[in-house]
């Protein structure tokens, strides 16, 4: 089940906000971890006791460790081994044994007979958010939940479940406890208005472009163009952006309905002057989950230069395999490390010469390309594509008025912020305070922004989340 559905709006949400704000506070937590577990059993019924048993176990794990007066770094092992096993057998058995057997089979030796393994949905932010919990605890940053449910309750919590964003256990364990001081109305409109653009960015912007970027990518070789890679590659920059924020907004808006406030996951990424600052507007939470978890204990800036970059070409390798098994990602992860070094060593020298505007194409171009490797699975393909993006001898791409219309649109909306007229208007929609009129007029836009998504919705098979199946 995805929230830009029909099902998730009129049925599921509906019935759930209904029954959840008829519930007393003292049962409210019950009520959405119920309709979390309901959430998730939707669309992945086959795991949700091995997620159910992993977390238990996890919860005990990390109580004991909390208690412990010796074995405490065994007890943190434990845990971690818990969480990224499963994860590493989940998610990347089968490109281990794929590529073992490719390998077999170029020396001559038989394959290894296996299974192909089920990928459960949102695995890597749900293992994400439980490695949150252990090492905040193991950190003492916060005390550990008394009980189990409310633990289960802030992994699973459906708004955020299986795309983000990662929410940090120590910014959200008081909120799970007792959230009553955010139950305002005022959290419940802002929840309506972040849920509304959020829906409204996926469906009628991002669905539109990832209509025509599927029937691009799926033409035989021969029959793309030069004109059509570039399309497609920049219909996907959009496509990809619109989707996982539009996703962001929408659970975010969900957390202030519910009495949370989630962090914020973008800003504004393609306006960034270079790489560097661009992961620190992509994404956000999980560029934090890295440098916090991952970088600053490799040593992060307090180590050697070369050692700095060893750091970062490790966080960068890893932030890649995190979203896929595949060679692509893994491409994806190094190419973006890539210029994040050549930044520190002398890329931010040069383009500090030039002008902002400048600094913005060319970064938009280097994510751009990115991308290609991003989306496309096979690297030969996506070198392929890539060439072609340089192909000017044919012109010929045949795509709807719609789809160059939405294209438009979009690239309006990710630079307008780069005005100040931009900046303003932005910083209006997303403003948590604003006079009663105010009120009127944004909750009409919203209903009209939801009604006019379930109106597409209902028109359209085509509704893909990008980032469900990482």
């Amino acid at each position: 089940m995805v929230f830009s559905s029909t099902l998730f709006l009129f049925g599921f949400l509906a019935l759930f906000l209904v029954v959840y704000h008829v519930t007393p506070a003292r049962g409210k937590n019950l009520v959405l971890l119920i309709g979390s577990l309901a959430f998730y059993a939707w669309g992945a019924p086959k795991f949700i006791f091995l997620l159910l048993g992993s977390l238990i176990i996890n919860y005990y794990i990390v109580r004991a460790m909390d208690t412990a007066q010796r074995h405490r770094k065994w007890l943190l092992a434990l845990s971690l081994v818990l969480n990224l096993g499963l994860l590493a057998y989940f998610k990347y058995a089968n490109f281990f044994v794929d590529n073992l057997n490719h390998f077999l089979t170029v020396i001559g030796t038989s394959p290894v007979q296996w299974t192909k393994v089920a990928l459960p949905i949102g695995i890597s932010f749900f293992t994400f958010q439980s490695l949150t919990y252990t090492i905040d605890v193991y950190r003492k940053v916060h005390a550990p939940l008394r009980r189990l449910h409310d633990y289960l309750l802030y992994i699973l919590m459906f708004p955020q479940l299986v795309a983000g964003p990662i929410v940090r256990f120590n910014t959200i364990a008081d909120d799970i406890v007792d959230r009553r001081h955010n139950d305002t109305i005022d959290n419940k409109l802002y929840g309506i208005y972040r849920f509304a653009l959020g829906i409204a960015k996926k469906v009628l912007i991002a669905n539109v472009l990832g209509a025509q970027v599927d029937q691009i990518y799926a033409l035989p070789h021969e029959e793309v163009t030069g004109t059509m890679a570039r399309l497609a590659a920049l219909a996907y920059t959009f496509q990809i952006y619109f989707d996982f924020s539009g996703y962001s907004d929408m659970a975010i808006g969900l957390g202030y309905l519910l009495g949370f406030k989630f962090p914020e996951n973008f800003n504004d990424p393609y306006t960034s002057r270079n790489v560097s600052e661009f992961w620190r507007r992509w994404h956000m939470t999980l560029g934090a989950w890295f440098k916090d978890y991952l970088y600053i204990p490799l040593g992060g800036n307090r180590v050697s230069p070369y050692r700095m970059y060893l750091n970062l070409g490790i966080v960068f390798a890893v932030c890649g395999i995190w979203h896929g098994a595949g060679w692509n990602f893994l491409v994806w992860g190094l190419w973006h490390g890539l210029f994040i070094i050549s930044d520190k060593l002398f890329l931010n020298k040069i383009l500090s010469k030039f002008p902002d505007i400048v600094r913005v194409v060319l970064t938009f171009l280097v994510v751009l390309i990115g991308w290609v490797f991003f989306r496309i699975d096979a690297i030969g393909d996506a070198f392929f594509y890539i060439g072609k993006l340089f192909d000017f001898h044919h012109v010929a791409a045949g795509v709807s008025a719609e789809f160059v219309t939405v294209l438009c649109i979009s690239i309006f909306f990710s630079f307008f912020t780069l005005t100040k007229v931009g900046q303003k208007v932005e910083a209006w929609c997303y403003a948590k305070e604003r006079p009663e009129w105010q009120h009127y007029v944004t909750f009409a836009a919203a209903i009209v922004l939801i009604l006019a998504s379930a109106a597409y919705l209902s028109a359209s098979g085509f509704n893909p989340f990008i980032y469900f199946k990482f």
